[in-house]
This record gives structure tokens, sequence and C-alpha cells, in this order.
């Protein structure tokens, strides 16, 4: 918890590190003594600012379901009830203990029980509604070139690790955790009682059908171009593509019989996925999705399944130490399955109206400031900057929470079973999704809950979201300088702005609609713009000689600059009202400029900073603050950056859009 005395000003300066100049690393400058003293809890794999912060709003919680725990006899159906009972039967180890691997059986049994591979794609529909992933998902969503319509995703799935490389390459991260997911398999089947020549025969035809799907999906790069993965099919022409499916059937069991057209974000493997499915003995099929339910149950059951996949999916993969406690996994997972029920009555406690209040003002600063560079852009022109203003204005704003709260009736939560509330929430998940289709666009839809510390853009609905728990410092307090809240939530706006004119963002219109609204010359000057953004990156190392990957980050970085430059400029039109003042020694400016590092101060675990550099399209916090900083001249200005510091970049290699 931060102290505030007299004289703080929302940045803590003994954070600073006088042993690194500022000219040559101003992450380390700002944060350096914070990130000597801190140290990472055992139950984490990173710990800084967003971390704090959403620990701190995990207790804000736990304060709510101690008190909602205390009553008993709630209205059935009713938010208090459901996550309450939700609660209760996730914390109940002694009853997952007692009932071991008994919540799976009936889904094992009728793997086990199949006698053909249509049967076993009925399974596989089964599995889809119930959230298990077999070899492709299925999702509705606004179809990017008509965003006024709802159109069924089929896209690739059915890994268990993060990305197609870690079964690919043999570079030693990959290498490293591909050995260890063998091990893995072998050590959760074996808790699951089966024999040891069985349990390496099940870890071989995993690997070999994981693989063979790694090998035919698309490329992470690749998987953000929207263009990349938007291919329009009729029924008949799915058919085609991937004829070993019974797709009609399929739809009907999944509960998208509506659907008449079809995005394939990935037809290459679909058509792979029909040619696997034909050649591979259902033995192996069968034994591929036993694994899938196994491997993605072992959360919900006793402690033995749930201290294994936690030794894999966080020790492994993230470096994490030991497993948070009881009371914040079940709360997680509460979290996850009742989000809006949760987070009414988290903003009930800790959202007032003046701090959404407050956060529109900001807004429209920052509104402002980015509908000024795009009218003094140089390189734009201005039949397309007319287009642009458009987009910006029209871009909707949803802060705090959301003005129509989800429904949960009908989902049915016992405080006895914890598996089966996992299942019927994520079944009624899916079926709320997939009614969907045919309804009109709800525009008024959140993607995040309230309690949630981030905030997000939406390409089809042209619309950003900022929850209500990112509203707290050290992004936004009203005690502290103007300086340091338009650094730090200054620039997440400003970040999620940006994400609409991104490399990727950029492609679609005011209303949501993918389409070229740019000349040709403006797209060559702004795919130009771009490449020292991916040049840049591509140079830094995260961890280990694990480089950052230029391509897959371009979008995140483009936004992290993108968001200080309008934060900036915003901050600049704000001093103009306001007298400026020397705090601490600090001009406006040096102020600014130490609150938009300190709000994305982090330590990390080696092993999550190698996984989110092969996986993330976000960058390790270090370059989030010095690469957007080296580019940026008024920074340059503020600590005296030269020719021969560190930071210094050629004005003409600098990578800058807006």
């Amino acid at each position: 918890m931060i102290k505030r005395t007299k004289d703080w000003w929302g940045f803590e300066t003994k954070n600073i590190d006088t042993s690194v100049r500022p000219q040559d690393n101003f992450y380390n400058y700002a944060n350096g003594q914070w990130l000597k003293r801190a140290k990472i809890p055992k139950d984490e794999s990173r710990w800084g600012s967003f971390i704090t912060l959403r620990v701190k709003t995990e207790h804000q919680l736990k304060a709510i379901m101690d008190d909602v725990l205390k009553h008993k006899a709630y209205v059935k159906g009713s938010p208090e009830q459901m996550v309450s009972d939700y609660y209760r039967a996730a914390i109940d180890m002694k009853a997952r203990n007692t009932l071991g691997m008994r919540p799976l059986a009936p889904l094992l049994k009728e793997i086990a029980a199949i006698q053909s591979k249509k049967e076993l794609l009925d399974c596989v529909a089964r599995l889809h509604v119930l959230g298990v992933s077999a070899f492709w998902g299925a999702g509705v969503d606004q179809d990017s070139k008509k965003s006024t319509k709802y159109i069924v995703h089929l896209v690739q799935d059915g890994l268990g690790l993060p990305d197609r490389d870690y079964y690919l390459e043999d570079k030693p991260e990959q290498k490293r955790v591909r050995d260890a997911y063998m091990v893995h398999i072998e050590k959760l089947l074996r808790l699951a009682d089966t024999a040891p020549a069985e349990a390496k025969r099940v870890r071989e035809v995993v690997m070999d059908i994981e693989t063979k799907l790694a090998k035919a999906s698309m490329k992470k790069e690749d998987l953000r171009d929207p263009e990349k993965t938007y291919h329009k099919k009729s029924l008949g022409e799915l058919k085609a593509l991937a004829p070993a499916v019974d797709w009609k059937n399929y739809f009907a069991d999944t509960g998208a019989h509506k659907a008449k057209q079809f995005i394939v974000c990935q037809p290459k493997f679909f058509a792979f996925v029909s040619k696997l499915i034909t050649d591979t003995p259902l033995t192996d099929l069968k034994t591929y999705l036993e694994w899938h339910v196994v491997n993605e149950s072992a959360g919900l059951l006793s402690d033995k399944f749930v201290r294994e996949n936690f030794n894999f999916y966080a020790t492994v993969l993230s470096g994490v130490k030991v497993m948070k406690p009881l009371w914040r996994r079940a709360l997680g997972a509460t979290n996850g399955a009742l989000g809006d029920a949760l987070g009414k009555l988290y903003v009930a406690k800790h959202f007032p109206p003046a701090s959404k209040r407050a956060m529109d003002a900001l807004v429209d600063d920052l509104f402002a400031a980015y509908a000024e560079r795009i009218k003094k852009l140089d390189w734009m022109s201005a039949g397309t900057k007319r287009k642009a203003l458009i987009k910006l204005k029209s871009m909707n704003r949803k802060i705090g929470y959301p003005a129509k709260w989800r429904s949960y009736a009908g989902l049915k939560v016992s405080p006895q079973d914890y598996y089966g509330n996992v299942m019927c929430s994520t079944t009624y998940e899916h079926h709320r999704n997939m009614h969907k289709l045919g309804k009109p666009i709800d525009r008024g839809e959140w993607f995040m809950y309230p309690q949630t510390v981030n905030a997000y853009f939406l390409p089809t609905l042209n619309d950003i979201a900022f929850p209500a728990a990112i509203l707290q410092w050290p992004f936004f307090d009203a005690q502290a300088d103007a300086a340091v809240n338009y650094a730090a939530i200054g620039s997440v706006i400003g970040h999620e702005i940006t994400h609409g004119f991104d490399d990727q963002g950029a492609k679609f219109d005011a209303q949501g609609n993918m389409r070229v609204w740019w000349t040709k010359k403006d797209v060559q000057n702004f795919t130009a713009k771009t490449k020292p953004f991916v040049a840049q990156a591509n140079k830094e190392i995260a961890a280990d000689g694990v480089h950052i990957n230029g391509q897959l980050t371009l979008g995140e970085n483009m936004a992290d600059s993108g968001g200080l430059i309008i934060a900036y400029d915003a901050y600049q039109n704000h001093l103009k009202k306001t007298s400026r003042k020397t705090v601490g020694g600090l001009s406006p400016e040096e102020r600014f400029f130490f609150g938009f590092a300190q709000a994305e101060r982090e330590l990390a675990r080696p092993e999550l900073v190698k996984m989110f550099a092969l996986t993330d399209p976000h960058a390790a916090a270090p370059w989030r603050i010095n690469g957007p900083l080296s580019n940026f001249e008024p920074f340059y200005k503020a600590f005296g950056i030269k020719k021969g510091d560190k930071l210094y970049r050629d004005p003409k290699t600098r990578a800058q859009v807006w």
C-alpha cells in the first residue's frame, strides 16, 4: 500500500537509482531502487505495477466475498447466492479430494465407448460445448467485413503447449518446455492410475497428433493479421474443404444450427485436420481426446492433480515456485465464471461516481489531443485524415462498468459440486455466445469485467473500454499530480485509442468494417513508418538470448508509442489551463516521464519473460518504456539526451507514426 505524505505527488522518488544515467536506461533510472528491493512473491510469476494492483483488487473482492459468505439464505439465482455457492464449492478441497477423478468418469466413459469416427466427431462437439479444446474451436463474433452481423468463426486449436513453435523448434527454450511437457503427460496419467507402459503410449500418440496439428497451424505473427484470418465459406464450401467432418451435425450439436456462412480463420489447418481424422486410427484419436479431458480438467480435481497441473503450467512455463493460496484460486475461478455478478458487488463498493467523472474528463482530453495530432500529420493525405477523424469521433468509450449487467438467469450453481459448476457455467457461456446468431449487435457488451486491471480496444465495435479496477494508483489517483495521472492512465487511454490506428486496427473503418479506407500512397507511407518499430525491437534481448519478436509485438509497440505521445500532448494542453510548477525539484515534463516509467515497472521470472517473448504480442517491460522514450523528442529535451547516450537515436531512424 502506498504511503501518502504531505510531499507525495504520485511518484515514489525513493525508487530512483542515481547510479544509472537516465540518458542510458530511463526504465532502470526511474525504477532501479524498487527493482533492487522488490522480491517476486513465490506464488507469482511477476511483480510490478499491474500485478500489485491486481492483488489489491483480489483482496477487495475477498472482503466482499467474506461479507457475502456470512449469510446463507439468499434468493436462488441472485448474484450473492451464485458467487457464494460457486466459491464454497471451489474452496472445499476435502470434497474434491474425496471425489478424485470421479467427476471425469462420464466423459471418459463416453470417449471409451466410441465405435466410429462419426461418434468421435459427435464427442468433439460435446467437448467444445464444455470448453475442452480438441482439434479446432468455434465461436460467434462480428463479421469483420459486415460488422452489423454476427457469424460463426472456426479457429485452429487442440494444442497442449502455448504455441506451435514449442513443438517444431529445437532452440533451448522450446526444447526445455517440450521435454517437460512429455514428462507432464506421463506424470498426470500415472496419477490417473494409468499403467506405465500405457502412459508412454499415450505420450507418444499425443505428441505425434499435436506436433502434426502444430505444423499445420498458422504462425502467431500471421494470426495478428485480420486479412489473413478472414475466409468466408458456405456450408457446402466448408464440407468440400474438410469433408471428414459432418459440419451440419456439428453445428446442430453446438447450437449453431442457424448459421449459413462461416469465417474459417485458417483454411489450410482445417483441410489438414480433415485428413488427420481420416488417416489416424480411431484408437489414437480417442487417446488424444481422453488426454485433453484429463489435462484440461486437472486444475478442477483433487490436490494431486492440481499440483501436477501447477508444476507444468506455472512452474515450468512461468517459473512460479508456490501455488497461490486456495482462497485466491477459488476466487479466481468464481470471478471467471460469474464476473458480472461479482463485478456488480465490486462496483457498488469501490467505484464512486466521482471516479467515472474524472475518467470521462481525461478521456476527453486524450481524444482532443489525438484529433490535433491527426490534423498535423505530414505523411497522411487530407481525405484520409478526414476519415481518420471520423473514426476517432465514432470511437465508443466504455468506462468503469457496463450500462446493462449480464444476466445469469437459469444457471444452476451448487455449493457441493465444483466440477459440475464449471461445466454448467462453461456450457451456459457457450450457448450465450451461440445465441447471438441472427440477433442485432450488442454494442453495449463488455469483454472484460469491471474488477479487471486492464483495458482494451475492439476493432469491429470501434470501442475502447477501461474497467473500474484500473482506475487506481499507480494509474490514476485524485490526490496525485496531474503529470502522473496523464502519464499513467493517460498513456493507457492513448494506447487503446492507438490500437484503432495500429498496423491491424487501421484496416477497420469507423463502423468496424475491415476495408481499405486509406489511399495507396497513405498505406505506403504508413507501412514505411512501421518498419523502424520492427527493426528496433528485433535487436532487443528479452532474456537468456531470446529476442523480442518485432513483428509479433508491432501493434503493441506502436500503441505504446502512441499512448506516450498523445498523453504528453494532452498534459501539455492541461498545463496551458493551469500554472506550471516545480515539485520536488522536478519540472512538469520530468514528472510526466517518471510517472510513465513507474506505471510499467515490473520484475518477472526468466521463464515467463522467455515464454512471453515467444508467444505474447507485448514486449518486455523495460522496452515498453525505453523503446518509446528513445524515439520521443520531448524526452530528449527534458533529460538532455545527446549523441553517444545509449537511448539516443538519429532522428532519421526514430520510430514514430502519430
